[in-house]
C-alpha cells in the first residue's frame, strides 16, 4: 500500500525577495506565452516547432 505525504511551508520574503521572485515569475510566463503564440503560428503552417528548437533559439 503506498501512503502519500504532503507538506506545506509557508515564506515570509523581505522586499528584495519579494522583488526577485515577481521578476522571475514575470520572465517565466512571458516565455512560456511567446512561445505558445510562437507554436500556434507555426501550426497553421503545419510546420512543427520541437522543444529542441525552442531550447537552441
Amino acid at each position: 500500500m503506498l501512503i502519500n505525504k504532503a507538506y506545506m511551508f509557508r515564506i515570509y520574503p523581505n522586499e528584495e525577495q519579494k522583488i526577485f521572485i515577481n521578476k522571475c515569475i514575470g520572465s517565466s510566463c512571458f516565455v512560456y506565452n511567446y512561445y505558445l503564440n510562437k507554436k500556434e503560428q507555426l501550426y497553421k503552417n503545419k510546420v512543427n516547432l520541437s522543444l529542441k528548437d525552442m531550447k537552441k533559439e
